[in-house]
C-alpha cells in the first residue's frame, strides 16, 4: 500500500476510479430502492415499516466501516507520518458522521412504531450515539490547532482510542439486554432474513459503500488541493 501513499499516484488512481464508483453508486442505489420499496414483501410482523431497514441497516454498516477507515488512516499517519494518511482520516470523519446520523435518525423512525418510543438508552443505541460524538470530536480536534500536524496527531490518538467502541456496538445486543433486535444478517448459522429481503438489503449496502468511497476520494482530493494551496501561499515572499 506504500506505493499509493504517493500523492501523484494516488490522485491518478482516484481520478480513474471516481467515474466508475459514481456510476455504481447511482445504479446500485436506484436498483436497491426499487427492490426494497416496491418489489420486496412486507414483514409479517412489522408490515410496511420494515422498509426502513433498507436505509437504516446499510447506513449503520457504513458508519462502522467509516470509523474503521478513520482508525486505519490514523494509525498509518502516526506510524509513517505520511500526510496523505492524515488527509484520509480528516476526509473520513464528516462522511462517516453523516452515515451515522442517517443510522440514528432512521433508527428513531423505525423504533417509534416498533417500540412505542423514538429513543431508549439501551446499549446499541447509546454506543452508536457515542460513535457519532467520536466523529465530531475527531473533526473538532484536528481543526483545533494552527499546526495541521499537531491537529492530525491529536485526532489520530482520539480515533485509535475510540476503536474500543466498535466491538461494543457489534456485540452489545449479545452482552446486554436491549430493545434492539439481535444480529440477523451477519451471524453464526447464516442469516435469518428471507432472500427476498436480503437481496435488496445487500444491493443498498453496495450503493452506500460506493457513495462512501466517492465522498471519501472527493474529500481527500479537495483537502490535498487545499493543503497545496496553503503551502504555496506560505512559500511566496511577502509583498
Amino acid at each position: 500500500m506504500h506505493r499509493f501513499a504517493n500523492p501523484t499516484r494516488f490522485l491518478r488512481l482516484a481520478n480513474a476510479l471516481l467515474p466508475w464508483l459514481g456510476v455504481a453508486a447511482v445504479g446500485l442505489l436506484g436498483y436497491g430502492l426499487w427492490l426494497g420499496l416496491l418489489n420486496s414483501p412486507a414483514d409479517y410482523q412489522q408490515g410496511e415499516t420494515v422498509r426502513i431497514m433498507y436505509v437504516h441497516v446499510p447506513a449503520a454498516w457504513v458508519a462502522l466501516a467509516g470509523y474503521s477507515t478513520l482508525a486505519l488512516a490514523s494509525a498509518a499517519f502516526l506510524v509513517w507520518k505520511h500526510p496523505l494518511a492524515d488527509l484520509a482520516a480528516r476526509a473520513a470523519s464528516p462522511v462517516g458522521a453523516g452515515f451515522t446520523a442517517i443510522a440514528l435518525v432512521t433508527g428513531a423512525l423505525w423504533g417509534q412504531p416498533m417500540w412505542g418510543t423514538w429513543w431508549v438508552w439501551d446499549a446499541r443505541l447509546t454506543s452508536v450515539l457515542v460513535l457519532f460524538f467520536l466523529y465530531l470530536g475527531h473533526m473538532a480536534l484536528t481543526n483545533a490547532f494552527d499546526d495541521p500536524e499537531r491537529g492530525g496527531k491529536a485526532g489520530a490518538v482520539l480515533a485509535l482510542v475510540g476503536v474500543v467502541n466498535l466491538p461494543i456496538i457489534k456485540f452489545s445486543v449479545d452482552w446486554w439486554n436491549t430493545l434492539h433486535q439481535p444480529a440477523s444478517v451477519l451471524r453464526m448459522g447464516g442469516s435469518t432474513i428471507d432472500p427476498a429481503m436480503l437481496t435488496p438489503l445487500f444491493v443498498m449496502a453496495g450503493g452506500y459503500f460506493a457513495v462512501f468511497a466517492v465522498a471519501l476520494l472527493l474529500r481527500i482530493r479537495a483537502l490535498y488541493a487545499e493543503r497545496r494551496l496553503r503551502q504555496l501561499r506560505l512559500s511566496l515572499p511577502d509583498a
